[in-house]
Parts: C-alpha cells; structure tokens; sequence
C-alpha cells in the first residue's frame, strides 16, 4: 500500500513540486497494479521504485519544448529510470495523471479543511456553552425584536458549522475519484482492473464512467462547499462587524498589547479581522461561475478547465483555510460585554416585551386588534422620546391597567422568560 501524501499546511500541497509528487503516486501504483497482473517484471517494478524521480527544474526545461507537461514529465523520469522506464504510463492517458493526482491533492485539502473547522467548532461550542444565559436583544431588519442570548447566537452559527462539517465530509468522498482509463475512457488499451487496484493503492475509488477526464461536476461541486463554507464564515464575521459598532458595542475583536487601529485616530480599535473573511468570502464565491462553467467541456475532453484551475483549486484551498484559522482566532479571543448587552436591551424602558403586553391583554379578554393598538401607541410613544419609557406609557394607561396587575407586568418585563426553551436547542447540539 502506497503511504498517503500528506503535508501540516495547504499551501504546501499546492505546490509545483506537491504536484509531481502527485502524479509520480500515480504513475507508481499504476506500475504497481500492472505488475501484480503479470503485465510487467517486478525487476523493473523495483526499479522504478528505487529510482523514479524528478526535478522541477528541469521538467521545466524539457517542457519549453515539447510543449505538454505530463510528456516533460514523463521525460524526466525515464533520465532517472533507464529500460525500465518503458513499463511507465503504458495504456494511459494524460489525464489519468492527471486528475487522478489532482484528486489526491484535493483528498489532502479536504483534510485539513476538516481539522480547521472541528477546531472552530470547539471553540464556538466552548464559547455559547459560557454564555448561555447571557441575555442580549435579538433583532431582525436590524431593529430590536425580543431577547435572547448570546450563547443562543453562538448556537445558531455552531448548528452551521455543524452542516459544513457534513458537507465536507461528503466532499471528500465525492471527490476522492481516481481514472486510469486511458484515452477517451474506454478502457481499449488497459484492462479496467489497473484502474481498480491503482485506486484502491492510493486510498481512492474508480470514476463510476469516466470520458478522458473526471467530470468537472466533481470539481464545480468541490469550489460550491468551500464558497458556501466561507459565506458561512462570513456570516460570523458580519455579524461581530456589526455588534461591535460603537453605538452598539457589545462584543469586540481582541485587541493586543501594542496594537494600532488607525494612523491618525488612536482611539480606534476596529474589527480587521472579521473585514478580512468578509472580504475573502467574496474570492470564494467569485469562483464558483468559473467552476460552473467548466463542466459543459467538449466532447469527451478539452482543457478549458485546465489553466482556471491552476489557479482557482488552490486559491479556494488555501484561501478556506486561511478563513477557518482566523475565525477561530477571532472567537477564541473574543471580548463580550454583558453590561452593554443589557443596556442596550432595556433601552426605551423595556419597549421590546410589547408582544408579552399584547398577549396578556389578550388573554385578559381584549381584542387583539384593540390591544394590539394600545400598545403600539405606548411603544411608539417611548421610541419616538430619547428618554422614553415603554413600561411608564403602559402603568400610566387606565384602559390597560384596568385589565392587568403590576404583578401581571412583572412577569411580562422578565426579560428571563425568554430563555426557558433553551435546552431544547442545547440538547440538539449537545452543548
């Protein structure tokens, strides 16, 4: 069994030489399967594997010539092999190569991208767990709603986190595809069990009907999980660009010892990290009609796809990675401020319980379309005042206090109510 390819960081499996690397994985199991068939010597098996290797340098070289890459490749190998070399690539085609070393590439990504996100998964769970019970106000439209908590906030993303976890769990087997096919894929010179055992060699399985290359469906789909990974991404970050406002405050990025927010205004302290998934979000998903339109190819091949990807594959790769570190950085020193969260909670005097109001109304035998009317006008009256207080407009209305004690009131401006379901969510995630 050939030892997987592994390496501690993306941008080292994206690499010209990781690349070679790749594909001389590939041409190997593939000298391995042929012999374990009786289609070559196992002398010249231990030669190739004692002496096939590359240098970049001079790949590069022969390349200038003869114009194609896997040929200069393959050039290069057969300096290092001698006689041998001739049991190499029989019965392929460029593209085996090619997109079968690809897929190990893409295999090698889709692992480190998992390690990052179990790694931001911990922390956001670690995160809301602490802050279950803090109380803070949810808001839609960017309006104040109702209370919540920040730890159910957090729950919300580590519930998304939890679906991109998943989904690159399913990109990596989709995309763990190797071909040895030859051309056009059917199998004409190269008996299909090569293809079988070469897979099975490098830790991956057989296209299901390959043309010349594996269908760039696969590819298209790989782009679409790490642009949605990152929109996820995105999401937390815009979310902590917009709590820490100064009007609003209520969580804030780590600020270091020593660090500079602006070069003019030294009271800046600016949320740059989070700016900065925003922002790499947006080349993620950039990619994705680029991904797209690499699936309607021509015929069983062309290579319209080939010079895009180059740069898109490892862009995304190394760009996701990138934004799962830095989420986790960014959540794991993330300032929160209860107090702020509080204040800005009960701000116009609690005019955020006016459903709690309304219902109770209801309940005491009001009209919904009566209640309904009587509280909006105490809660409009509060917004409308800088110093406004909802639960004042309420207490000083005859027509409501008629109906409901002070007591009743109470029960409606515990802003704690809010909070009692919460293990039903808790439980789901296992918090």
């Amino acid at each position: 069994m050939i030892e997987r390819y592994t390496l501690p960081e993306m941008g080292k499996i994206w690499t010209e030489n990781a690349k070679f690397q790749s594909w001389l994985k590939v041409e190997i199991a593939a000298c391995e399967a042929n012999c374990s068939l009786g289609k070559m010597p196992e002398a010249a098996l231990q030669e190739i594997r004692l002496n096939a290797k590359f240098e970049e340098s001079r790949i590069k070289e022969i390349e200038k010539e003869v114009k194609h890459d896997v040929i200069a490749f393959l050039t290069n190998i057969n300096e290092y092999v001698g006689d041998s070399g001739r049991y190499i690539h029989v019965g392929m085609t460029s593209s085996d190569v090619l997109d079968t070393g690809l897929s190990l590439q893409l295999k090698d990504s889709c692992e480190l991208l998992l390690e990052e996100i179990e790694k931001l998964e911990n922390e956001v769970r670690s995160l809301a767990r602490q802050h279950k019970n803090t109380l803070m106000i949810g808001r839609s439209h960017a309006i104040h709603g109702e209370p919540i908590s920040f730890g159910f906030k957090l729950a919300g993303w580590l519930a998304e986190i939890l679906r991109d976890k998943k989904r690159l769990l399913i990109l990596k087997e989709s995309i763990s595809i190797g071909q040895i096919s030859g051309a056009m894929g059917t199998y004409a010179n190269t008996n299909p069990e090569i293809e079988k055992i070469t897979c099975e060699l490098l830790g991956l399985k057989p296209d299901t009907a390959s043309t010349q290359v594996i269908s760039r469906d696969r590819h298209a789909e790989y782009v679409q999980t790490i642009a949605l990974i990152g929109a996820s991404l995105d999401r937390f970050a815009t979310e902590i660009r917009n709590l820490q406002r100064t009007d609003v405050l209520e969580v804030e990025e780590g600020f270091s010892k020593g660090q500079k927010g602006s070069s003019a205004m030294p009271h800046k302290r600016n949320p740059i990290r989070s700016e900065r998934v925003s922002g790499l979000s947006r080349i993620l998903r950039s990619y994705v009609v680029t991904a797209l339109e690499n699936v309607p190819l021509w015929h069983e091949r062309d290579i319209s796809h080939s010079s895009n990807e180059r740069i898109m594959l490892p862009d995304v790769s190394i760009c996701l990675h990138f934004m799962l570190r830095e989420m986790k950085e960014i959540i794991n020193n993330l300032k929160v401020y209860p107090d702020n969260m509080l204040k800005n909670l009960n701000i116009y005097g609690g005019v955020i319980f006016s459903q709690k109001v309304l219902l109770l109304l209801v309940e005491k035998g009001m009209s919904r379309e009566k209640a309904y009317s009587l509280v909006q006008k105490s809660a409009h009256q509060a917004w409308n005042n800088e110093n406004g207080n909802f639960k004042e407009n309420i207490e000083g209305d005859q027509e409501i206090m008629t109906l409901v004690s002070e007591n009743d009131l109470k029960v409606c401006f515990d802003p704690s109510f809010h909070l009692n379901n919460l293990n039903v969510i808790w439980d789901k995630l296992s918090i």
